[in-house]
């Protein structure tokens, strides 16, 4: 399976989610090697802004779990990390037709719209993701059965915020999580600098305003259903044919026709403009 995560590196993309489902597959490998797994690679790809320190430490984390999951033999080939550099538009052409599984994780409330999940669709990838930006349109459209839907909803991210966001408690309730969090925070993942990534795990601890815990239970079941799909060709793609067949809303004319009709109020004109090298009269 080709597991996709590529957009602008990001807390509130939360491609440390996605990093911890990684870090609990490869622990569950370790763990019971002979039990059957369904070989996935995981694609994380995008770009940090120069200053966000955080988002840099991210591409960092991706790649040293890489380092150690792409070079344990006992693992194999059921699991690889690449980190996708330079992600472009020329990259972007090659990877989403090639996508089985798009990522599209933020936090519920946190993304404006997001078109990258639509070119997903439209090219046969189905969709994990929370009801988020364009998200929740799709599953309008295709039929949330159809996309793998998780975790905390605006409403529920609300409430939490209300009550009060406490990741030690995930931590001491979820021992997968506990045990991730722990190999990131010894430096499992970076044997040369064992507290590379001391801010990482204190900001998932102390003060992560996207609540990347809080969904992570959820996330792994959904993943899990994915995996389980995944190994029924059949029902698999009959869910890729729905969504493509159901992506003709997020068509580029449709839009046009909308900001036409609704914000700038004009009409349709069929006037022909001649072709700028044809003999004038």
């Amino acid at each position: 399976m080709f597991d996709v995560h590529v957009k602008r590196i990001h807390e509130y993309k939360r491609q440390l989610l996605n990093c911890l489902h990684i870090i609990t597959l490869y622990n569950r490998i370790k763990k019971d090697p002979a039990k059957a797994f369904v070989p996935r690679t995981v694609m994380i790809g995008g770009k940090a802004a120069p200053g966000y320190h955080m988002a840099k430490m991210i591409i960092k984390l991706v790649t040293s779990i890489g380092d150690v999951v792409n070079n344990d033999p006992i693992v194999g080939d059921r699991l690889k990390v690449i980190f996708l550099e330079n992600y472009r538009v020329s990259l972007a052409e090659k990877v989403i037709p090639a996508a089985d599984l798009s990522q599209q994780i933020s936090t519920a409330g946190t993304e404006a719209s997001g078109t990258g999940n639509m070119k997903f669709m439209l090219n046969g990838a189905l969709t994990i993701g929370t009801m988020d930006g364009a998200n929740v349109e799709m599953a309008e459209e295709a039929g949330a059965e159809n996309l793998f839907i998780f975790g905390l909803q605006v409403e529920d991210i609300k409430a939490l915020d209300q009550k009060g966001y406490h990741a030690q408690e995930y931590y001491d309730r979820l021992p997968e999580l506990r045990q991730a969090v722990d190999q990131i925070s010894s430096g499992f993942f970076s044997p040369k600098e064992p507290d590379c990534f001391k801010d990482v795990v204190n900001m998932l601890m102390n003060h992560d305003r996207f609540k990347v815990f809080a969904d992570y239970e959820a996330y792994v079941a959904c993943q899990a259903q994915v995996d389980q799909l995944y190994q029924n060709p059949k029902e698999w793609t009959k869910k890729v044919i729905k969504n493509i067949a159901c992506s003709g809303k997020f068509s580029s004319d449709r839009t046009i026709t909308e900001y036409a009709r609704d914000i700038w109020g004009v009409e349709p004109c069929d006037l022909q403009i001649p072709p700028p090298n044809l003999p004038k009269d």
